[in-house]
């Protein structure tokens, strides 16, 4: 199965590099990396190309114009430039343990999406991760807030990830979907404009197209670097169109990845 794993990004390439250097570093490597990137300054693409040029497998940076916080735009433009039969979806704050793509490939299942969880790095251990480009070799001690999902178990997996057609504690830092699944949606709905509710509006039209979530636990282990909270001030906005989705059954968005193929 080939698999394409999306990293998004935007102006923190300190964090973009050590999200790219793990995704080098998996025992199962990707078929390539598209970096959705928002807009970011020229020092971003610098350092894709030099680790692209370390890269076994393509490195795409996918650019688009600083306009604002446009995530949905950067996302839909990255898949529509994915060969891959599977997406991975992760931000660019993300540093992927070694197994983290063997894990999806292993949960990849038709008819399903996989929402993996993350570990939360605290402010000073992140700052540390960062200074030394390298996650310290033991995590579940000091610095982490969420200790257990530090752990991975093939038995424990197998006993907690389970299926369900929820939306509670979707993140798409830690996502997976079929290409083809994401395509007959529309990818991202881009009428969601600033931070937040993007990735749950997307969910919630997998869903109602039939889809199953898989939410996996212990395997896929992510580690989420710290930064200070985005701005919220469109978040009513998004509410409102995310009620409307949830509300009106709708599968399709009419502002989505279809704009980015030629017809």
């Amino acid at each position: 199965m080939d698999v394409s794993l999306i990293i998004t990004t935007y102006n923190w390439k300190e964090a973009l590099e050590l999200s790219l250097l793990s995704g080098l570093q998996q025992e199962k490597k990707p078929s390539e990396i598209i970096v959705a990137d928002d807009g970011s300054r020229p020092d971003t693409g610098e350092i894709i190309a030099r680790i692209a040029a370390q890269a076994t497998f393509p490195v795409v940076h996918s650019w688009q114009q600083d306009e604002g916080f446009r995530l949905s735009a950067s996302r839909n433009k990255a898949i529509a430039k994915t060969t891959g039969d599977y997406i991975v979806l992760i931000d660019g704050d993300i540093v992927m343990e070694k197994h983290f793509i063997a894990d999806h490939i292993h949960f990849a299942q038709p008819g399903c999406f996989v929402q993996g969880t993350r570990v939360l790095l605290k402010e000073e251990l992140s700052g540390l991760v960062l200074a030394r480009k390298k996650m310290p070799e033991t995590l579940c001690k000091k610095g982490v807030e969420n200790r257990k999902n530090c752990l991975r178990s093939a038995f424990l997996s197998r006993l907690v990830s389970f299926k369900n057609r929820g939306m509670n504690g979707v993140r798409t830092c830690n996502f997976a979907f079929w290409r083809k699944d994401a395509l007959a949606v529309n990818g991202f709905n881009e009428d969601f404009i600033g931070w937040g509710r993007e990735d749950s509006e997307f969910t919630a039209r997998l869903l109602n197209y039939g889809l199953m979530r898989r939410s996996v636990k212990f395997n896929a282990l992510a580690y989420h670097l710290y930064h200070p909270r985005n701005d919220r001030s469109y978040l009513p906005e998004n509410d409102r169109l995310l009620k409307e989705t949830i509300e009106q059954k709708r599968v399709w968005c009419e502002r989505g990845v279809d704009a980015y193929f030629v017809r």
